[in-house]
């Protein structure tokens, strides 16, 4: 199977380009989300559950929410629009069986992670369905791939469409399944933090548990009127 690998863009002697403004960390687009409550609760292995089958578990399903996430956008996501698979100052580079690299556009880099995914989590050998089948020894390091292949899927879509994204009032699920993911994989240490170094400004805000919501005021008694005995009445005679 091919392997997918990264490789930062080098300034080849120019000056770097000036990093662009990130529109995705303005705080009226973070602090969307579809949850309001703390996502570790989400990815702590429970008691009764065996590890594998939560990995297992995990990884199918984000596999499958990364993939519809993409495709709310893949319309915009083309071969003149994305000529190469970017995040932040990286590109992501397709090597083939002999080791060949080869710059792809990213709808062809998304496919072939896609199509590895699925291959991955469909095959009954590496994510056995049946009671009492056991997981491959290879089981973890495979994991590990998937995450890596869909933390890249999630950063393009944060770095080169989440103007497409907000059009379609869709931040709040990127962003709520953009952090399910990251506390996923910090907890049990399956993507290495150097490849996911290049989002960490937008990790921190995301993953940071939310604040307390503030007190609701007390309402404030009204002013007291004075009782009527104390007012003076003019009697008309």
């Amino acid at each position: 199977m091919p392997e997918l690998r990264k490789s930062k863009a080098k300034p080849n002697g120019k000056k770097p380009p000036a990093e662009e403004k990130k529109q995705y960390l303005e705080l009226e687009y973070t602090k969307i989300r579809v949850v309001d409550f703390d996502l570790k609760e989400l990815v702590v292995l429970p008691r009764e559950i065996d590890l594998n089958e939560w990995l297992a578990s995990n990884t199918t399903t984000f596999f499958n929410l990364i993939n519809l996430q993409y495709s709310t956008i893949s319309e915009f996501c083309t071969g003149e629009t994305c000529q190469a698979m970017t995040a932040c100052n990286t590109i992501y580079y397709w090597y083939d069986e002999r080791g060949k690299k080869t710059k792809c556009t990213a709808p062809q880099y998304v496919d072939f992670v896609m199509s590895l995914c699925q291959k991955l989590v469909t095959d009954e050998e590496i994510f056995p369905t049946k009671y009492g089948k056991e997981f491959p020894n290879s089981f973890e390091s495979l994991v590990k791939k998937i995450c890596r292949y869909l933390f890249h899927v999630l950063a393009h879509l944060y770095w080169a469409h989440f103007k497409e994204t907000v059009a379609l009032d869709l931040q709040g699920h990127l962003n709520t399944l953009y952090a399910h993911f990251i506390i996923f994989v910090r907890e049990f240490n399956l993507v290495d933090p150097k490849e996911t170094c290049i989002m960490d400004d937008l990790s921190e805000i995301l993953c940071a548990p939310a604040p307390p919501p503030a007190p609701t005021p007390a309402p404030s008694a009204p002013d007291s009127a004075p009782s009527p005995s104390s007012q003076n009445h003019v009697t008309e005679r």
